[in-house]
């Protein structure tokens, strides 16, 4: 610590006088000092140590067993799957796991599938009970559930280069042209909207031979050089499939819109009040705005054990509760969110629900989607839908046609409409 010079008890060997000796003086005293601070550390430790046992015991809790038990493994396929990637993204678990006498490890961790996740998981086919039974979409989002690596077959990289107020994501098929064409003359139109810049993306998949649509892949092609602004992944687009279109957008906004402020995502049969949204987000605080997430929210909802309905999902699937989501015809978020929503949605097995899965993924951010009244996915009263005030107060509404798209569109761009 201090340079190697001999001392002596009176004046330095050679020159120096008196200045080097009390030199020599203050070297020895501030060694002593710090042998002292040392003797104290030590003397309160050892007082630490030996003090009150009870008051020890309050502070520090040293467990005397494994604080790892055998966990049973759920008997339905998702829930398993979701308790293995539980695990694997555990850090207290993986950091115990360096000391096996720490550490028990389940026998089921084995039970992974296929090395390749983007091969078919014939797993399913013997761990699932009533599979065969199951609509054969659904067969096909179970084989395939632990992919998400597609092709992209159509990108638009530079649609946000302007960095974006409101990224419009819509929902689309191959065969909707009329759709994406209403929504692009009305509420979808890309450019400077009160005030604010606005991007609009549509979002497909690809066609598959077994469900023998006609191929419309050239006009689909010549509509994205038209106007720029389709995003086509080359999987099977089907119900089931879209969580996979929301984790591919997810992926596709970090890579090439991660500076979009908010972000706008619903089916193309929806009509969206943009003015008004906009006007909304322009009110918001910064920590507001950080964590938003609103929509027409669902609360204490479950999985439909009725093979008639949309929604089925058997037992041999999934149990247990849904956490609260928004309805998947249309959510407002804002973009941090939804890059915090990409990372997240790699520790969340993929459902065959999107809204649900999505209310899943914010559950593991400690979040919850916040309602809106202004959004309306299951409609509004029958004898308000011809009121075009009402549209000028709402924010979403499900669903429409492209004709009645472009009809509330000119009512509430309407100048002399009178809704006082």
């Amino acid at each position: 610590m201090f340079p190697d010079v001999p001392l002596y008890h009176g004046f330095v060997k050679q020159g120096g006088g008196v200045m080097a000796s009390a030199h020599q003086k203050m070297k020895a005293l501030c060694m002593m000092m710090m042998m002292l601070n040392v003797f104290i550390c030590v003397l309160v430790g050892v007082t630490w140590n030996h003090g009150d046992d009870k008051s020890v015991n309050q502070r520090v809790r040293i467990p005397s067993a494994k604080f790892w038990h055998k966990q049973e493994r759920s008997k339905s396929f998702w829930n398993k799957e979701q308790q293995l990637l539980d695990f694997i993204h555990n850090p207290v678990i993986n950091f115990a796991t360096s000391d096996e006498s720490l550490v028990e490890l389940p026998d089921w961790l084995n039970d992974t599938g296929p090395l390749d996740p983007c091969e078919p998981d014939y797993r399913v086919t013997t761990q699932i009970a009533d599979y065969n039974t199951l609509p054969q979409r659904f067969q096909d989002f179970l084989l395939h559930m632990r992919c998400r690596t597609y092709p992209m077959l159509i990108n638009q990289p530079r649609v946000c280069d302007g960095k974006p107020f409101l990224l419009l994501a819509v929902k689309s098929l191959i065969p909707h042209f009329d759709r994406r064409q209403a929504i692009r003359e009305t509420w979808g139109r890309a450019g400077v909207l009160a005030n604010r810049t606005v991007a609009t993306v549509f979002l497909l998949g690809n066609t598959w031979s077994p469900d023998h649509f006609p191929d419309l892949q050239g006009m689909l092609d010549h509509e994205a050089e038209l106007h720029g602004d389709l995003l086509q992944w080359d999987y099977r687009d089907s119900f089931y499939n879209l969580t996979l279109k929301e984790v591919l957008f997810l992926e596709w906004f970090g890579q090439s819109c991660p500076h979009a402020r908010f972000v706008l995502k619903g089916d193309d049969d929806v009509f969206i009040n943009t003015p008004r949204v906009i006007n909304l987000l322009e009110g918001l605080t910064e920590s507001k705005a950080k964590d938003l997430f609103v929509g027409d929210v669902i609360s204490d909802a479950g999985p439909h054990r009725n093979r008639k309905l949309k929604y089925f999902v058997p037992e041999s699937v999934f149990v247990g509760q849904y956490p609260a989501y928004a309805g998947g015809g249309g959510y407002l978020y804002s973009g941090e969110l939804a890059l915090r929503l990409y990372n997240t949605s790699r520790r969340v097995v993929l459902y065959p629900i999107d809204d649900v899965f999505t209310g899943m993924c914010l559950m593991k951010l400690g979040l919850a989607p916040e309602k809106h009244s202004g959004f309306k996915t299951f409609d509004i009263e029958e004898k308000h839908r011809e009121n075009p005030c009402i549209y000028r107060i709402l924010m979403l509404v499900h669903s429409r046609t492209p004709q009645e798209v472009l009809r509330i569109w000119s009512w509430i761009t309407d100048p002399e409409l009178d809704c006082q």
